[in-house]
């Protein structure tokens, strides 16, 4: 069938018009050269598709039969066409990103708050989930791009950073004097109820190797799922949380939340966008890319 492509093409315009000398016109071609792709495609085929006469050509039985077919598939081919040529004009596509639900609040919203009123015709597809499960899903190509942590590997990875992030412990000033007047001397890590991250949470890994490395060993640890629910869980006064610090400015500004010291500070860590180097780039995921690093 695959030789036979641009005789159909042939076929379909004599057919519809009725005159091969009108054909050639349309098709830019000579007389002779549409009546030797007519009779190359009725040998190819092993029967005549046009009756000839002076006044033109009319379609054989077997002709409607094979114009029927032939004209449909080249109606969408032309509808193929013309939806890509939609796509291109309205900028229509489909964007997926995998963040975590506390990332996706505190960073990832404002960035789309201002993309989707850009490109409206983008559909924004997001899976919330932890930094591990969007790494493993890129790897996997089942997502476009991830806010997420700085991978610990980024060979695999274009990474471009947003900035830095700060964990810090808070607590409300009820919950330390109460804890003060239960304990005379006190240390923070085996006395109070520390509140964490669940395991599955890249945070949460961050801040289990900061214990490691200076030997600390949290007594009484309370798991939580999320990051506003560690930062409600501390305004209640349950604990002391490990927190990221540009999520409660406001808080701690206004005294509801005190930062617990450290001897020795949690380390800064960046945060970004990361997309797999072996991914194919659509023009939607070209766009985001281009319109974060302009606003980062």
């Amino acid at each position: 069938m695959e030789q036979n492509l641009s005789l159909y093409h042939v076929f379909l315009s004599v057919a519809q018009s009725g005159n091969i000398s009108h054909a050639a016109k349309l098709l830019y071609i000579s007389q002779p050269a549409v009546s030797k792709a007519i009779t190359n495609l009725e040998e190819n085929l092993k029967t005549t598709l046009f009756v000839r006469s002076s006044r033109g050509v009319k379609l054989t039985e077997e002709g409607s039969i094979l114009y029927e077919h032939v004209k449909k598939a080249f109606d969408l081919l032309t509808m193929g066409e013309e939806r890509l040529q939609r796509i291109r004009e309205l900028g229509i596509g489909h964007l997926r990103i995998g963040v975590s639900s506390t990332l996706c609040k505190y960073l990832l919203l404002p960035y789309l708050n201002v993309f989707v009123k850009e490109n409206p015709h983008i559909k924004i597809t997001i899976e919330s989930q932890s930094s591990y499960h969007t790494i493993k899903q890129l790897e996997n190509h089942t997502l476009d791009i991830g806010l997420v942590a700085k991978p610990s590997s980024s060979k695999a990875f274009h990474f471009y950073s947003l900035g830095e992030i700060e964990d810090i412990f808070v607590a409300t000033p009820g919950y330390l004097d109460n804890l003060m007047l239960r304990e005379k001397a006190y240390d923070i890590f085996s006395s109070a109820n520390i509140m964490l991250l669940d395991k599955e949470n890249v945070s949460r890994k961050y801040i289990d190797d900061y214990f490691k490395e200076n030997s600390i060993e949290p007594k009484h640890i309370l798991e939580v799922s999320n990051m506003d629910l560690l930062i409600e869980f501390a305004k209640t006064g349950l604990g002391i949380a490990c927190v990221i610090r540009d999520f409660v400015t406001e808080e701690l500004k206004q005294g509801t939340l005190v930062q617990i010291p450290l001897q020795i500070p949690v380390n800064k860590r960046e945060v970004g966008f990361a997309y797999a180097k072996s991914a194919f780039l659509s023009n939607s995921i070209l766009k985001f890319i281009k319109f974060t690093q302009k606003r980062s």
